[in-house]
C-alpha cells in the first residue's frame, strides 16, 4: 500500500509553516496510523531531513494528547477514536492524506503538528477538583449515589482533554470540555461544597484562555473520541446560571 502524504511543517510558533508532501510506501493496512508516520519519519531521517513533529504518549486512546486533522475531520475519518486507534485500513491504496494541527488561539502551534493545550490545564486549575476532605476509598464507597448521577459523572469523566471539541468548533469553544469536567463532580455528593465556586471559575478561566462561545452545532460532541453529549454543555449553563443568582 503508497500513500502521499500531505503534512503541515512548522518549526516553531513564530515561524510560518505550509503544507510539504512525502510519498510513503510498503504500508501494511494493519498499522496504526501512527506507525505509518513512525516510517515517514524513519524515511525523512534516514535523508537528512527533520523529522514531523507529532504528540503521542499511551497509543491506547487514553492520553488524549494524539489530536490532529485527517482529510479535515478531527482523529481522522472514523467517529468514536482517536488519532492512534486509527489504522491505514481506513485508506485506500493511492490515496492523498491532508495532515495539519489543532486550529485555534488557545491552542497555538509549537511545531509542525504539536500544539500547546496547557490553556486545558490551568482550566483544570481554577476548579477542576475537589479539594475538600472526602474521606478515603471505604469512606466515599460508602456514599448511596443513584445509577443516574454515576453514569452522569462517568460520562463526564471519561474526557481525555484531546481538544478536538475545540478544534472542530467553529468558534474554537470549549465548552464541551469545561462542561464534562463541571459535570464530573457536579452530581456527586462529595462534588457540592465547592459546587458553586468551581462552575464560576471555570468559565472564568475559559473566557479568559480566549476560547469562544458554544455554537450549538453539535459538532464537537460529534467529533468527540469518547463521545461525550452535550447534554453536559445545558448542565453546566444552569450550573452557571444557578450559582451567579444565588450570589
Amino acid at each position: 500500500m503508497k500513500v502521499t502524504v500531505k503534512i503541515w511543517r512548522q518549526k516553531d510558533s513564530r515561524s510560518k509553516g505550509s503544507f510539504q508532501t512525502y510519498p510513503v510506501d510498503n504500508i501494511s493496512e494493519e498499522m496504526s496510523f501512527f506507525e505509518m508516520l513512525d516510517m515517514l519519519n524513519e524515511s525523512l531521517v534516514k535523508q537528512g531531513e527533520k523529522p514531523v513533529a507529532f504528540d503521542h504518549d499511551c497509543r491506547e486512546g487514553i492520553c488524549g494528547t494524539c489530536g490532529m486533522f485527517i482529510n479535515g475531520r478531527a482523529h481522522g475519518p472514523i467517529s468514536g477514536i482517536t488519532t492512534c486507534q486509527l489504522h491505514m485500513r481506513r485508506f485506500n491504496d493511492g490515496d492523498t492524506i491532508v495532515v495539519e494541527p489543532w486550529r485555534a488561539k488557545a491552542f497555538p502551534v509549537i511545531q509542525d503538528l504539536v500544539v500547546d493545550r496547557t490553556s486545558f490545564d490551568r482550566i483544570m486549575l481554577s476548579g477542576g477538583y475537589i479539594s475538600i476532605n472526602s474521606g478515603g476509598a471505604p469512606d466515599a464507597n460508602a456514599i448511596p449515589i443513584s445509577k443516574i448521577s454515576a453514569d452522569i459523572a462517568m460520562d463526564g469523566a471519561s474526557c481525555i482533554g484531546c481538544g478536538a471539541c475545540v478544534a472542530t468548533c467553529k468558534n474554537s469553544s470549549a465548552m464541551l470540555f469545561v462542561s464534562a469536567k463541571v459535570s464530573q463532580f457536579a452530581v456527586l455528593p462529595q462534588g457540592q461544597v465547592e459546587r458553586k465556586e468551581r462552575v464560576q471559575n471555570m468559565v472564568t478561566s475559559m473566557d479568559e484562555e480566549g476560547f469562544g462561545n458554544c455554537t450549538n452545532t453539535y459538532a464537537c460532541e460529534a467529533e468527540c473520541p469518547k463521545e461525550i453529549s452535550v447534554a453536559h454543555i445545558a448542565r453546566m449553563n444552569r450550573e452557571f446560571l444557578k450559582a451567579n443568582l444565588s450570589g
